[in-house]
């Protein structure tokens, strides 16, 4: 017979014990508890069989929901065995908060470990003394390779960039080359195209992996490469860069210096971490929150936010002081004070609407002069269209609801008004804050909200006024 516990057992997929993620891949709470018990009674072997197989991006995670007292124990913990990788994968403040405790000469044993993009990603938020002192600890050819990367703009390609790279002169044979990558051991470990340069490695041509396996011996490398070279420049930014890894499919691209000679390469999965911090940060100043971390205390999320509360209690006053004028009005009609919200917010939401398709096309360079012409007479008339449908809707239960046909009009003529106001304010205020060289993510929000309560409420308690007072 079958019991009650044996039926929950059926119903529900109990994660493995043994397994950091459970059946809906979040963090096993299990494994971190048990995780945490070695930690802290000293168990090195236990807690190094733990963390052995897993992905660095696993081990951010067990990093990021341990204590920081707890943190530090697992990295010394773990010593030699420690992926410093890991540190690649957690928020910024994990891991700054972890390489000030640790000592260091094991960040630079750490660091030394890694590939030189990931060694500047850990290095390039580090107090300047500190970064010197670990980099003074590297082997010179590495301290160099760092230093040069770090000197580029922050956010470039150059800080994204690996230095390990195959570069071949035009001269050898696909035989000459083969033997080449036999022998030769200071190669990348992965690589997707040869590149083939002058003497001054200056980038003459592309050869992608599989066109190479496929020649024969003793064909020559000019005569195989593609002549049609892409590079990026080191001091490009990095979402440009990445805008044309999506546009031209890459896999794979050189980097070169202000010389044209070829420095590093760029790779599809320094991008994609790109393309997803690049998103977020977007999202993020849509909402006014700034650079926040899911690990920030409560003050620092409190500063992030603050400054653009602060805008928008100023824009909500000027909401306010329009409300005001028309005092005399709302009291000679209490339903307007009922009624005058939907109309700010419908016409708010409307035009956080075409903010966020307008924004996201300045972001991707998508908008030139054609295209916006379009796009502002498609989100005038769009607002113009949902504003009567809406109008027709909102009127008709507002007669039914306070029997009154007059009061249904006013509300539909005001929303049809704030409807067109939304759509024009949620592209030009973008487009014009993209001209002024203001990031349009960051301020648009309070701005097209503050239009659309504005324009929202003088146009529904004015036509009010006007209406009730002429019949």
């Amino acid at each position: 017979m079958t019991n009650e516990s044996d039926i929950a057992e059926i119903g529900e997929t109990r994660p493995d014990p043994n397994a950091l993620r459970g059946p809906d891949d979040h963090l096993n709470q299990e494994w971190i508890e048990r995780l945490r018990a070695h930690l802290s009674a000293g168990e090195e072997h236990d807690v190094a069989e733990m963390m052995e197989p897993l992905h660095a991006a696993d081990a951010g995670d067990v990093l990021e929901a341990l204590e920081q007292d707890e943190r530090v124990a697992l990295v010394q913990m773990l010593g030699d065995k420690f992926d410093y990788l890991a540190l690649t994968e957690v928020d910024d403040n994990v891991r700054t908060d972890l390489i000030e405790e640790l000592p260091t000469e094991d960040v630079a044993r750490g660091v030394a470990t890694l590939d030189n993009d990931d060694a500047v990603y850990i290095l390039e938020d580090m107090d300047a003394g500190d970064r010197e002192e670990i980099l003074a600890q590297l082997p010179a050819f590495e301290r160099l390779s760092l230093k040069r990367s770090l000197d580029f703009p922050e956010d470039s390609a150059g800080r994204r960039m690996q230095t390990d790279f195959i570069a071949i002169p035009p001269f050898w044979t696909v035989g000459q080359t083969i033997d080449y990558l036999r022998v030769e051991k200071d190669l990348p470990d992965e690589f997707y195209q040869l590149y083939v340069v002058d003497p001054s490695y200056r980038v003459l041509g592309t050869i992608p992996l599989d066109k190479f396996l496929r020649a024969k011996r003793q064909v020559r490398i000019e005569n195989l490469m593609n002549h049609d070279v892409l590079t990026v420049e080191a001091t490009e930014d990095q979402e440009e860069a990445a805008r044309d890894f999506e546009r031209y499919d890459l896999v794979e691209v050189g980097v070169i210096d202000e010389n044209k000679r070829l420095v590093g390469v760029l790779t599809v999965d320094d991008i994609v971490d790109v393309i997803h911090e690049e998103a977020t940060e977007d999202i993020k100043l849509l909402g006014g929150v700034g650079d926040e971390e899911l690990s920030d205390n409560v003050l620092s999320t409190v500063r992030s936010r603050a400054p653009w509360l602060v805008v928008n209690l100023f824009t909500a006053m000027l909401a306010s002081f329009v409300i005001s004028l028309f005092n005399a009005t709302i009291e000679q009609m209490v339903a307007l004070a009922a009624l005058m919200p939907i109309v700010a917010s419908m016409g708010g939401n409307a035009g956080t609407q075409t903010m966020t398709v307008t924004v996201r096309a300045l972001a991707t360079r998508d908008l030139d002069r054609g295209r916006v012409r379009r796009l502002i007479l498609r989100e005038v008339t769009g607002g113009f269209l949902n504003g009567c449908i809406f109008a027709v809707l909102i009127g008709a239960v507002t007669w039914l609801r306070y029997a009154n046909p007059g009061l249904g009009m006013v509300i539909g003529l005001a929303m049809i008004i704030n409807m067109i106001a939304a759509g024009s304010a949620g592209i030009l205020i973008p487009l014009a804050l993209n001209r002024l060289k203001v990031d349009p993510a960051i301020a648009s929000s309070v701005f097209v909200t503050t239009v659309t309560d504005v324009i929202g409420f003088f146009a529904f308690l004015g036509i009010a006024g006007l209406w009730f007072g002429l019949f």
